[in-house]
């Protein structure tokens, strides 16, 4: 099995809330990241696929297949965007990475799957270079 990678960036503000807490609950939890005027991130995304490599290309997946799918359908929809507010698909989801990624995981599997052999493995979010959440599916 080979695992192929693609790494994309993307900048986004949001803030960690819990609206069914106090402010003082939400302070006590999030902390900074709970600052009402929301707070922002450079993030790293890398997505790994799986599979064999096709015998007529060589390639588990065309990275600029993949590269395209990730840029339109993660991106494009997140970069210089609010989370919270901007982004339909964490509409009413608190905006922690590990929510995010999750989304993230429900738009590009069936994509890959689409176009290719290949399976996603697993997608790994980078919020911070010391801090990042790494997600394998429900499998």
């Amino acid at each position: 099995m080979i695992h192929v990678c693609r790494k994309e960036h993307f900048n986004a503000a949001h803030k960690l809330y819990n609206p069914a807490w106090t402010k003082e609950q939400n302070d006590a939890v999030f902390g900074p990241c709970a600052n009402e005027n929301w707070h922002g991130h450079n993030f790293e995304l890398v997505v790994t696929v799986k599979g064999k490599p096709n015998p007529d290309t060589g390639f588990v997946i065309d990275l600029k297949v993949l590269s395209k799918l990730i840029k339109e359908k993660i991106i494009d929809k997140v970069d210089h965007k609010n989370l919270n507010l901007d982004v339909d698909f964490m509409q009413g989801k608190l905006a922690s990475c590990e929510n995010l990624v999750m989304e993230f995981w429900k738009i590009l599997e069936p994509e890959i799957a689409a176009c290719s052999q290949a399976q996603l493995h697993c997608i790994t979010l980078y919020e911070t270079p010391k801090n990042y959440v790494e997600y394998f599916g429900e499998k």
